[in-house]
């Protein structure tokens, strides 16, 4: 889901709405979690067919404080007035929004989409990020083996292949 689908879907729903969070296996991010950051994130990099690319997205960082703060819950309103603070930050609403939990270990998840509940709710549905070979056709896995092959010796140029 993009920031601009996100912020319209918010529109769409009343401000008291409360808001949760569902991880890709179905289980919920604790009632209470805090957005302590929203960040426009440019990633510039070089893949491993030696091309140089660049990634952006809308970060959204979660944290969960102690369980004495079980009072806390973001209503879908207050996380709209958190978005609308953060606009000058983007340029481009264009961008796919991911979220960064913390349970045991830091994850990103991109949003897959929003969701209403039965109670007049609204859930933000994430979804697994996975990692992928950018250079296929340099590294010989394009055709259909799982993984990068790195079929292609190792070099300078555009002749070198990948890793």
């Amino acid at each position: 889901m993009k920031l601009n689908e996100l912020k319209a879907e918010l529109a769409a729903v009343p401000s008291a709405a409360p808001l949760q969070i569902a991880l890709p296996d179905g289980a919920t991010v604790p009632a209470h979690f805090h957005i302590t950051e929203v960040g426009h994130i440019d990633k510039n990099f070089i893949d491993c067919g030696g091309q140089r690319r660049t990634a952006r997205t809308c970060l959204l960082q979660t944290w969960m404080s102690s369980e004495r703060d079980d009072g806390h819950r973001l209503t879908a309103g207050r996380f709209a007035r958190i978005l609308a603070i953060a606009a000058p930050l983007f340029t481009d609403e264009e961008l796919p929004v991911e979220v960064e939990y913390e349970d045991g270990l830091i994850a990103q998840f991109p949003l897959a989409g929003l969701a209403r509940t039965t109670d007049g709710g609204v859930v933000l549905q994430l979804a697994l990020k996975h990692t992928d070979c950018l250079a296929r056709d340099r590294c010989g896995s394009e055709s259909g083996e799982e993984g990068c092959g790195c079929a292609v010796p190792v070099g300078r140029g555009k002749e070198a292949g990948c890793c």
